[in-house]
């Protein structure tokens, strides 16, 4: 019997994006332009930093599990304590949800080229790992529903998606929860729902409260703490408490906790970061259709480039490195023709533009 079980070794670890200093060191760029995992180029709220401060006098005591950011969020969106779990991340909560809800003979469903940090925690599991393909770049909900088996336990959507930056409406949300049987656990992941929440057509999943959802949020996006490691989820008071038997007791950190509180609290932070946001957005997706390449509507942080060959997708993005633009090659998520660029400061956008321009200068692409 193998020591290492064969799913855990087919595994293909999470692989961060490439890092300022380490394209300074073999470039030697003195301006880097991070385009590559989708943060906030504002960096974080001040209040978040004050909070981390005044936190520092209590680093020799135990967290106390997330509770007083529990308490605040229960506030906040109107829920009583028990609905409510906080961890190291959205995905520190994802990774309790797997190991909570799932059993050897359950499988996952979800769409193609998902979200590349789920997709780790599910295989990790060992379970049956099912998707369905996009449909113009959208999860595929009617085909989600059809696909549903007895052996279905969770169905995971992120909405908006990355790496796409597609949502689904409310209309589509309704038709395809109506379709899931109650014992099949939904994870809405709306890590980037503060970038959506004014569309009107985007479905926030607090207006809904469903007994079989599970609403995961993070500080990494909006709120610029994404070195911090904190994140939210929203779900049935069942579901929270068997959650919390399994998370680790003393997670999230205490700075962590101070700097989610801190940032909450900053409403004219997040404001600043959305008229950024939409500034860059409107900026990066009509630069790259005037230079040729496609791109997908987006409704989050991010504009994800479409080549017609992986090979170009893979030379665009090696020789931007070169320019000190750090952009995200797409081929861990299944879709190696595609680039995710994310939306920098209005220098740093017009700095990978400009790189772009002169990459894609009398070549035809896509």
């Amino acid at each position: 019997m193998p020591l290492v079980p064969p799913y855990i070794e087919s595994l293909r670890p999470y692989e961060p994006g490439r890092h300022i200093g380490e394209i300074q060191r073999l470039y030697g760029c003195q301006r880097v332009a991070k385009l590559a995992s989708n943060e906030n180029p504002l960096g974080c709220s001040p209040l978040a930093l004050e909070a981390i401060r005044r936190s520092a006098g209590q680093l020799h005591r135990y967290p106390t599990g997330g509770l007083e950011l529990r308490e605040v969020l229960a506030a906040k969106f109107d829920l009583e304590l028990e609905n409510v779990i906080a961890g190291s991340g959205s995905e520190g909560i994802m990774s309790n949800i797997i190991r909570t809800f799932l059993c050897d003979d359950d499988e996952v469903l979800t769409t193609e080229s998902a979200f590349i940090g789920f997709q780790v925690l599910a295989r990790s599991r060992g379970v049956a790992y099912r998707t369905v393909p996009y449909r113009d770049w959208h999860y595929d909900l009617p085909a989600l529903a059809a696909a549903i088996t007895e052996r279905t336990k969770i169905i995971y959507l992120a909405n908006p998606n990355n790496p796409t930056g597609t949502i689904f409406t409310r209309q589509e949300f309704d038709r395809f929860y109506r379709a899931v049987p109650e014992r099949v656990l939904i994870i809405l992941d709306e890590a980037y729902f503060e970038y959506a929440q004014d569309n009107p057509r985007y479905p926030d999943s607090m207006h809904y409260r469903h007994d079989n959802v599970i609403t995961l949020r993070t500080f990494s996006k909006i709120y610029g703490l994404a070195g911090m490691r904190i994140g939210y989820g929203f779900a049935h008071q069942e579901l929270i408490r068997n959650l919390l038997k399994v998370k680790l007791p003393f997670e999230p950190g205490t700075a962590a906790q101070a700097a989610g509180i801190g940032a909450l609290a900053d409403k004219e932070f997040v404001h600043r970061t959305l008229e950024l946001n939409a500034r860059g957005l409107a900026f990066l997706t009509s630069s790259f259709q005037e230079l040729g390449p496609r791109t997908v509507r987006s409704d989050a942080n991010f504009v994800m480039v479409i080549f017609d060959e992986a090979a170009e997708a893979a030379r665009v993005a090696a020789e931007l490195l070169e320019r000190g633009v750090i952009v995200r090659p797409l081929g861990a998520f299944g879709l190696p023709h595609c680039l995710r660029i994310s939306t920098g400061l209005d220098e740093e956008n017009r700095m990978c533009v400009e790189a772009m321009e002169k990459l894609l200068a009398g070549r035809a692409v896509a």
